[in-house]
């Protein structure tokens, strides 16, 4: 099934990207900037779910890497979303079919409009995660044997480059390098598919929950309910978590937003570890939930999604956690997502609707 991704779409699903951004994938609003401004220039975008693509398609991801922190100052072009597809175009001695996003979470699934709008391409109705994650190996097709190379990329300044490596995490660790010599935040395109790769390997209708997500936010506000409680049942999640932020601590290094941020509430003390993502939810008596399932913080009252940049001392904030695709519960998928990659000695905790669940 297809349908259009109008201009005033655009602001509702940014903002149910943002919730499953888990707190990264970047600002919201930035990305609802570039999407609406390509759509003005260059028409809707025809969103086509995995059945629709046929088999022989070639699909490309197009995405932002790089701390989100970096973008709310750096605000990419349109020729600058577009250069890393046209250099993959050349290198490959093809011509694409299809946009896809690598992310549902945040700017990562506007860029992709942007890019959609701007080729005069459909865009894929799905993701390759379900959420955000920091790094690039970390989506599902990297599970199904599809590589990121060669992946290009390219900066404001007008340098582009496409990049061979012998696997994804090289890909991420050689990118990554130059990215942040580029100033921390680049433009990427690849995970080159045809369509039998992207029915096996992405995360069906990303976009559709995106925008239901945004929509039930402003739809409960409209009526005066609860928007939070309408985003936790959107999601089959659960809200663990009530307060007042009381302390963030937060650097970019390495190209990532790392940091923690604390809440105290009714329950006592929340801490939240997080890079670029919320990864670890826990109070001092418990874990309440871990990556790669979601955890995401919204505003007590708006249900607007807080990211990790904009955590600030004083909000009063809810905080959800919500299923992962169960594909990231697989031993190979958890050894590249799960706590103990980001140096955390405690076990993956799967969500399962519990009111708390043991340390």
């Amino acid at each position: 099934m297809s349908w259009l991704i109008t201009e005033d779409m655009v602001p509702h699903l940014a903002r149910g990207a943002a919730v499953l951004g888990t707190g990264g994938g970047g600002d919201p609003y930035i990305g609802s900037l570039l999407a609406q401004q390509a759509i003005r220039e260059h028409g809707d975008v025809t969103a086509v779910g995995l059945s629709d693509v046929p088999d022989d398609a070639f699909t490309l991801s197009v995405a932002m890497m790089g701390a989100p922190t970096v973008m709310v100052e750096k605000l990419p072009s349109l020729d600058e979303v577009v250069a890393p597809v046209r250099a993959l175009e050349a290198n490959l001695g093809r011509t694409l079919t299809h946009v896809s996003c690598a992310e549902v979470g945040g700017v990562n699934s506007t860029i992709p409009i942007a890019a959609a709008a701007a080729l005069g391409l459909p865009l894929i109705d799905g993701d390759g995660m379900g959420r955000a994650f920091p790094e690039l190996q970390m989506v599902l097709p990297t599970l199904y044997g599809v590589t990121a190379s060669p992946l290009s990329f390219s900066d404001e300044k007008g340098n582009t480059a496409v990049l061979h490596t012998v696997d994804n995490k090289w890909t991420e660790r050689i990118a990554r390098v130059a990215c942040v010599e580029m100033g921390c935040s680049v433009m990427i395109s690849g995970f080159p598919m045809n369509g039998t790769q992207v029915r096996d390997a992405l995360v069906p209708d990303s976009l559709s929950r995106c925008l239901a997500i945004g929509n039930g936010i402003s739809e409960a506000r409209s009526t005066k309910s609860d928007p939070v409680a309408e985003v936790s049942r959107l999601l089959e999640g659960r809200e663990v978590f009530a307060g007042k932020v009381v302390d963030v601590e937060r650097a970019t290094t390495a190209g990532f937003a790392r940091g923690s941020a604390r809440i105290e509430g009714g329950a006592g003390t929340l801490s939240l570890s997080f890079q670029n993502e919320h990864l670890i939810a826990r109070t001092e008596e418990r874990i309440l939930a871990t990556t790669p399932d979601l955890i995401m913080v919204l505003d007590e009252e708006s249900g607007e999604p807080i990211t990790t940049e904009a955590l600030r001392y004083g909000q009063r904030v809810r905080v959800l956690s919500a299923p992962s695709d169960p594909r990231w519960h697989s031993t190979e998928a958890l050894d590249m997502v799960g706590p103990k990659y980001f140096g955390y000695e405690i076990p993956p905790h799967r969500f399962d609707g519990a009111a708390e669940v043991p340390a």
